[in-house]
Parts: structure tokens; sequence; C-alpha cells
């Protein structure tokens, strides 16, 4: 985390910070929002206890009483007096989020890091190396994970909160006859995020394997985040476009029709490449000036490349046993072609919320040691 300092002004009542050299003055509105006092934030939940969205926009500060260099009483021009301790305001001020922070990576990744044998998943210290790898670089493999029907849901439960969809609450991976999805067949299938028809699109995918004797059938695996800052650095102006331009994904199915209207690249609020909504089966091209329209579709189409591209792209067999988890926007998934009378290929899969490792990560983080050398 990066240094903060905090300087209290007297003569003209005023705080300031420095944050990465840079010295910014903390509005009064904003400090007037952020109270800790007591009798208006509530000590357990640090949930306020006042309406803050009644605050005066031209609320001011009246007097600035330095304390400590990190702490200060305020009061502000509508009464109110607290004291301020400014080291608790540090996280927002940083975006920190706590979290590890995302590694870039491609086919030179060392794949054995990313394996962990499921029973270790019992003791939070084998737990949390597992959801800090997975924090890191979107995805992870289990391995001796019982080959038993609907055991994907206790491993499901264990990361995070399951979410149905119209597949129900996992799904099944197998060649079948009349297939509603080309997962269900022994197709090559390319790189993809699933379900970028839904809105919310599924957070995090689990792929368990129980059977396979098949020679062909490896999975694949791309970081978007790595491609994607490729793409920005050899092309801007097409990495802008499919950052700002929303695409209509559709799925039809009996009796179902999902569509949703969303970039293919994903960013958030400091432009930080999160993942990408892609599926060249489900999208269409945007109705735009033909021009745009020209350029988007060719920087697409790059994309595209770059994702089949070996440099980027990791593959390996899932045997029976196997569970991959990953980061369904973040991790593009995909399958090599395989015959499926060399033997029986099967699969379970299901979705979590994105939100459930994050959570999980956060709570061991705040158990005490002793706890969790216990445990």
């Amino acid at each position: 985390m990066n240094t903060i300092e905090f300087i209290f002004e007297q003569t003209r009542p005023a705080v300031h910070v420095r944050l990465r050299g840079e010295l910014t003055e903390l509005p009064a509105l904003w400090l007037r929002e952020r109270t800790q006092d007591p009798l208006q934030l509530d000590s357990k939940t640090q949930q306020r206890l006042f309406d803050s969205h009644a605050i005066d926009p031209d609320i001011v500060l009246r007097s600035v009483e330095p304390i400590t260099a990190t702490q200060a009483w305020l009061e502000f021009s509508d009464g109110h007096r607290s004291l301020y301790d400014c080291s608790r305001l540090g996280a927002e001020l940083s975006q920190d989020d706590g979290l590890p922070t995302a590694i870039a990576w491609d086919s030179s990744l060392d794949q054995a890091a990313m394996r962990f044998h499921w029973p270790d998943m019992a003791a939070p210290t084998g737990f949390l190396a597992a959801l800090e790898t997975y924090l890191k670089h979107g995805f992870i493999i289990l391995t001796g994970v019982p080959t038993a029907s609907e055991s994907i849901l206790e491993v499901a439960s264990k990361f995070g909160y399951l979410k149905e969809t119209n597949f129900g609450r996992y799904f099944e991976v197998y060649s079948r006859p009349d297939a509603n999805d080309l997962a269900y067949t022994g197709v090559h299938l390319g790189p993809h995020t699933d379900n970028p028809y839904r809105d919310p699109v599924p957070g995090i995918q689990l792929l368990h394997c129980l059977i396979n004797e098949t020679s062909g059938g490896l999975s694949t695996l791309v970081d978007s985040v790595r491609v994607v800052s490729e793409l920005a650095a050899t092309d801007p102006e097409g990495y802008r476009l499919l950052k700002d331009t929303a695409v209509k994904f559709r799925f039809i199915d009996r009796g179902t029709e999902l569509v949703s209207h969303k970039p293919i690249i994903k960013t958030d609020a400091q432009g930080r490449t999160l993942g990408v909504h892609y599926s060249p089966r489900l999208d269409g091209l945007p109705l735009i000036p033909v021009e745009h329209m020209k350029a988007f579709h060719r920087a697409r189409q790059r994309l595209g490349q770059l994702f089949c591209d070996p440099a980027y792209e990791i593959r390996f067999p899932l045997r029976a046993g196997e569970l991959m988890l990953f980061d369904n926007s973040r991790v593009l998934h995909g399958r090599t072609g395989f015959d499926h009378s060399e033997g029986r290929r099967h699969l379970q899969g299901c979705y979590i919320d994105l939100d459930g490792p994050r959570e999980r990560y956060a709570s061991l983080h705040l158990q005490p040691e002793t706890e969790k050398d216990a445990a």
C-alpha cells in the first residue's frame, strides 16, 4: 500500500492528503459523510445511523484541531463536531481492496503451481493458498475430488454460492443427440466465456471430470487480461471500440430466449481489464456507421486471433477426479475435439457468484493466526 500523509491546516480549515506524490484537499462534504462519531456510526457494522444523502452540498469545515499526525477534531458548518482518525480513511484513498493483485499470464505459466488437492481445502492454510492463487490468476485446478455424481456441488459451496440457471443447479457435459449446445458434442470448442447473453453473467464456472476415456478433449484456458493488454498496445483504437461498444448476445432453446447487450471488453472504474464477454457463436455485429463497423470487426477479429495463439494458451487433459474452477469473464475456456467412440467422457459443471472466493479470502484473513494453525 502506498504511504499516505495527512496535513491539517488550521488557518483556513482544511484537511489535505499526500498520496503518490500528489497533494489533494479532502472536500468537507466527503469528510462529513465519513464521520466516525459513535452516535452517527454503528460500531459493529460500521453502517451510518444518519441519512448522508441529506447533508447540505455546500457544507464547509469551520475548524480543524490536530491531535496527532493522523487525528484531529473537525467541526462543520452544520454544527457537527467529531474526532477523526484519518488513518481509517486510508483504504478508500489508496483504492486497495485488500485482495491479491491480478497477475497476467500466458503459455509459460507454471501449471503445477495452479493445482491443489481437494482434501487439503479442509485446512484454512490450504484453502487460503488456493484462494490466493485463484484471485491472482483467475483459475485453479483441484485434484482428488470424488467422482460421485454431484460432488461438484460440495466444492461449489466451499468456494461460494451456487447460481442456478435454465440448465439447472448443475449441468452434464457429454455427447448427446439433439444437443442444445455445442458443448454437448465432440467438436472442437474455441476459447469463449459462458452465457454472455445473461445479465448478470455467471461469475465463476466449475467443471468436474467424472470419466475421461478419450485421448482428445484437452481443456484449454487463456487469460484475457494478458491478451487484452496486447490488443491495447498494438491497436488502441480497436481496443477502445471493443471496450465502449455494446454487442447483442442471444441464446435460443426450447421455450427460452435470452438476450443481453454489453461490450466485449469488461473494465473496472479505473479502466483495468476485468475480463471479456466473448463467444463467436452467440454475438452479432452492432449496427453502427460502416467504417466504425469495419474497424470494430477488425479489432474483434484480432482479439480472436490472439485468443487462439498458442503463445497465450495452456492446454491439459482434465482427468477423472480433477476439477477446474475459473473466473468466467477473465479466463476463456475451450476444448480440443475428441472421438467419443474411444470411450466415455463425462463432466459435470455449475456456476457460482463472483464474490464467493473474495468473501472467503477476506474471512480467512480476519481469523487470528492461532485459529488458522489449529484448524
